[in-house]
């Protein structure tokens, strides 16, 4: 009987996880470089994730990543924690070590700069203070990443403004929360603004927030990626700001997790791009 190596195998798992882009973007890289193994949605229930998780590396899988709503449970059920998942208060990316332990890590702000580096490559973090809407996990994710490239102010509108004034407790006194009816106003002066709320999605409400105050040459970027470039994108873009759409953030935030667990860094490229928007 002839041994043969174990295909590893890896998802994205969530609920519900049909509309996940994921799938068609490892999919693509698995093809790309002929890599034998398998990237899959995983619908799983939050009653039954633990039991999944154990389940899991037992079934070929490597590793996974993590989405709603499940990304701040994993925490408490993994192994091994990294400081920045830990600031956080949330995981995207799933190691299952060969010790059995689980690994979880947060590569949403990796993502975020490395969107910004590679679409907006005169983007210089420390040119003034960021404005930033929303104060959820993906908020939680961006402002990190800001301030640890050098952002040197942070301005943080949400609906519920305890929301925000907890980023300056978390993350120190370089945030600043602002109430959400003075959020145009909080841009006025700001080098990066930032969408992170679904403010623009497709199906969901507009963004609806002037950008009057904008400045002329700053950098405007919303993590919605569908459509590619949502109303608040095409505003900036009016106002003289380059603008950055969210899909590169998707990405690039794949790119550690699908090298960990085939052994390939990808690249993210055009083609890339095509192959997630086509899916």
């Amino acid at each position: 009987m002839t041994d043969h190596p174990r295909i590893p195998l890896a998802g994205v798992i969530g609920s519900p996880i049909a509309h996940s882009r994921s799938p068609a973007l490892h999919g693509f890289w698995l093809r790309r470089y002929g890599i034998k193994g398998h990237y899959v949605p995983l619908d799983i229930a939050q009653a039954d994730l633990a039991e999944a998780l154990r389940m899991m590396p037992r079934m070929g899988f490597v590793g996974a990543n993590v989405t709603i709503p499940h990304k701040e449970t994993v925490l408490g059920l993994a192994d091994i924690v990294t400081d920045r998942a830990a600031l956080i208060g949330a995981a995207n990316t799933l190691i299952f070590r060969k010790d059995g332990k689980i690994h979880a890590d947060n590569t949403d702000g990796l993502g975020f700069i490395a969107n910004l580096h590679q679409n907006a490559p005169g983007w210089n973090a420390a040119a003034g203070p960021a404005a930033v809407f929303g104060a959820g996990g993906a908020a939680r994710a961006v402002v990190a990443a800001l301030l640890e490239v050098g952002v040197p102010e942070v301005r943080i509108a949400n609906r519920t403004r305890l929301r925000a004034e907890a980023f300056r407790a978390d993350f120190g006194a370089r945030v600043t929360a602002f109430d959400w009816v003075h959020a145009a106003e909080m841009i006025e002066g700001c080098a990066t603004v930032v969408n992170t709320t679904a403010l623009g999605m497709t199906g969901k409400a507009e963004f609806g927030i002037s950008l009057a105050a904008m400045a002329r040459g700053a950098l405007a970027t919303d993590i919605v990626y569908t459509p590619p470039k949502t109303q608040f994108l095409i505003e900036a873009e009016e106002r003289g700001a380059q603008i950055v759409d969210g899909l590169g953030m998707l990405l690039h935030q794949a790119v550690p997790g699908f090298e960990r667990w085939f052994g390939h860094r990808p690249e993210v490229d055009e083609d890339t791009r095509r192959a997630v928007l086509s899916a």
